[in-house]
């Protein structure tokens, strides 16, 4: 079993663990991370757009 595999397999036993002991702490982090993540796609296509503006 290569490397990319076994990485593949603890991550989902370990969200599978996760789900199970502590469901609503998963929701929670997924929660979070859901909005970091969309914060962080608002941030890239405003300096994005502020950059091709400058260019004009």
């Amino acid at each position: 079993m290569d490397a990319k595999k076994l990485i593949a397999v603890v991550v989902i036993v370990f969200v599978g663990f996760w789900m199970f002991t502590d469901p609503n702490g998963l929701a929670e982090m997924t929660k979070t991370g859901a909005v970091a993540a969309w914060d962080l796609i608002q941030q890239l296509f405003t300096g994005l757009i502020d950059f091709i503006n400058a260019l004009g």
